[in-house]
C-alpha cells in the first residue's frame, strides 16, 4: 500500500499549517509558481526541488522529507501476533477508507473501529468468523468514516456506539478514563482533536499488560504525514505529540487511510514531527 500523502500533499499541508504563500514556497523550492503548483498537486517535478530550503520554510524535517521523496514506506507489519485484528479497506470511486475489526478469540465478541464507505465487507467478515458485534467505535464523524454506520447498526442494533461527538446522544459519548472490556482485551481512548473537533484515538491492549499494543488513530496521523488541520493545525500537532507519539515505540498505529505504521516509524520518518 502506498502512502496516503505523496510529497506534494505533505508540502501543501505544511504550507497551509504555517500560512506560507505559493510565491514564498516556490521561491524556496527553486521553482516558478506554476511549477510549484504542479509539484504540490502531483508530488513530482521535472526540475530539481530544493527540499532543504523548502522544509526549513515550511517547518518540516528536511531529512525526513527527503526520505519520503526517495520512496520511504513503513516496514511491513506482521499481524501474526494479532490473529483477531483485521484491516478492512472500504472503497467508493477513488476514495479508500480503512476500518478495523477486532475480536476476542474465545468469546467471539467483536468491536468495529469506524465503518468506512461500505458495510458489506464488514458484515461478511463478521458472519464468516461467527462473531457478535458488541461495539462500534468512531474516531471522528467525517462522512467517509461513518458512511456505512446506518447499515451496520441496522444489522446489529444492539451494538453500542462510542464517539466523542458532542452531537451524539449522551449514552454514546466517550467518558473520561472509561475502560471497555472485550473478552481478554480492553479498550481505552485518548482525545485527539485537531483534524476534527471530535477526533479520538482508541487504544487496544490486554488485561495482563499495561501498555497498549494497538492505537486506532483515524485521520490524526498517517504514515509519513498527518490529517489536515482544518484551522487547528497547532492543536492537531500537539495532540499527535502528546497522545500518540508518547506511546511505546512498538505500538501499532492504524490510520484511517494508507498503510499501518508504528510509533517508532513515525518518530524516525514523519516530516511533521
Amino acid at each position: 500500500m502506498q502512502l496516503e500523502d505523496h510529497l506534494g500533499d505533505i508540502v501543501r499541508k505544511a504550507a497551509a499549517a504555517n500560512g506560507i504563500t505559493t510565491t514564498a514556497a516556490a521561491a524556496a523550492a527553486g521553482l516558478t509558481e506554476s511549477e510549484y503548483s504542479a509539484f504540490s498537486e502531483s508530488g513530482q517535478s521535472a526540475k530539481k526541488v530544493n527540499l532543504t530550503a523548502l522544509s526549513q520554510l515550511l517547518g518540516l524535517n528536511p531529512t525526513k522529507l527527503e526520505g519520503v521523496a526517495k520512496g520511504w514506506l513503513p516496514a511491513p507489519i506482521d499481524l501474526s501476533g494479532w490473529r483477531e485484528l483485521r484491516v478492512i479497506a472500504t472503497k467508493k470511486d477513488e476514495l479508500s477508507v480503512n476500518c478495523y475489526l477486532i475480536w476476542d478469540e474465545v468469546q467471539r465478541d467483536a468491536a468495529l473501529f469506524d465503518t468506512g464507505l461500505d458495510a458489506q465487507p464488514i458484515l461478511d467478515l463478521i458472519a464468516a468468523e461467527g462473531l457478535t458485534l458488541r461495539h462500534i467505535f468512531i474516531t471522528h464523524s467525517h462522512w467517509d468514516h461513518v458512511e456505512a454506520l446506518p447499515a451496520i447498526r441496522a444489522a446489529w442494533p444492539k451494538a453500542r456506539v462510542h464517539t466523542s461527538s458532542k452531537n451524539a446522544p449522551v449514552d454514546q459519548r466517550n467518558k473520561n478514563a472509561e475502560i471497555i472490556p472485550l473478552g481478554g482485551l480492553r479498550i481505552t481512548h485518548r482525545e485527539t482533536p485537531g483534524h476534527s473537533e471530535d477526533g479520538v484515538t482508541y487504544l487496544i491492549g490486554n488485561w495482563q499488560e499495561d501498555a497498549p499494543h494497538v492505537a486506532i488513530v483515524g485521520d490524526t496521523i498517517f504514515a509519513g504525514s498527518m490529517g489536515g488541520g482544518n484551522g487547528a493545525w497547532d492543536l492537531a500537532k500537539q495532540k499527535v505529540r502528546e497522545q500518540i507519539l508518547s506511546l511505546p515505540p512498538a505500538t501499532l498505529l492504524c490510520p484511517g487511510h494508507g498503510p499501518l505504521t508504528t510509533v517508532a516509524e513515525e518518530k524516525a520518518h514523519n516530516p511533521f514531527f
